[in-house]
Parts: C-alpha cells; structure tokens; sequence
C-alpha cells in the first residue's frame, strides 16, 4: 500500500524506517496542499462570511 512491500527482503528496522519516511512525506504534502488552498480560498470565504452578518 505505501510502496514499502517492495522492500520484501529487507529487515523489520528498515521497512519500519521506510514507513515513518513515507508517512512524513505524507504528511508534509497535506501541509503545503492545505496551505496553499487556504491562501487561495481563505479571503473569499472570510469576505463572504463576514458579509453575511
């Protein structure tokens, strides 16, 4: 599922490491998509939000 099973004949520790890298690059990608899409849609949306009041 995460690429690591192409690791098949590596040890535990290594595909242990392999997982924790995958899963940090994981979660940096959703870091700077979030933030981008939040730069890009977070003033029209507060605008409209406050608008609405």
């Amino acid at each position: 599922m995460t690429g690591t099973e192409l690791l098949a004949g590596a040890s535990p520790s290594v595909q242990a490491l392999a997982v924790i890298g995958v899963v940090l690059l994981e979660a940096i990608a959703l870091y700077v998509g979030y933030g981008a899409v939040e730069e890009a849609v977070g003033p029209a949306v507060l605008d409209r939000l406050a608008k609405a009041r």
